[in-house]
C-alpha cells in the first residue's frame, strides 16, 4: 500500500472522528442540565459556527463543569 492510497483513508477517518465529536458536543450541550436556556443557546451557536473548534471549547470550558455522576 503506497502513500497515495493511504492518505485519503487517513483524512476520511480524521473527518469522521471530528464530525462524531462535533455532533456529540452539540447533543451534550443541548442536554446539559447545568446550563440555563441562554447559556445553551450561546454554546449551541458557538459549536455550530466554529464546528470542531467550538466543540473543543465547549468540552474544555462548559462540559468540564458538570458534576460527576453518582457511582463514578
Amino acid at each position: 500500500m503506497n502513500i497515495n492510497t493511504l492518505l485519503p483513508i487517513v483524512f476520511a477517518l480524521i473527518a469522521l472522528v471530528t464530525t462524531v465529536f462535533w455532533i456529540w458536543m452539540l447533543i451534550d450541550c443541548a442536554t446539559n442540565a447545568n446550563l440555563d436556556g441562554t447559556q445553551k443557546l450561546i454554546w449551541v451557536v458557538i459549536i455550530l459556527f466554529l464546528h470542531f473548534l467550538g466543540g473543543i471549547l465547549y468540552f474544555a470550558i462548559a462540559r468540564g463543569s458538570r458534576p460527576k455522576a453518582a457511582g463514578s
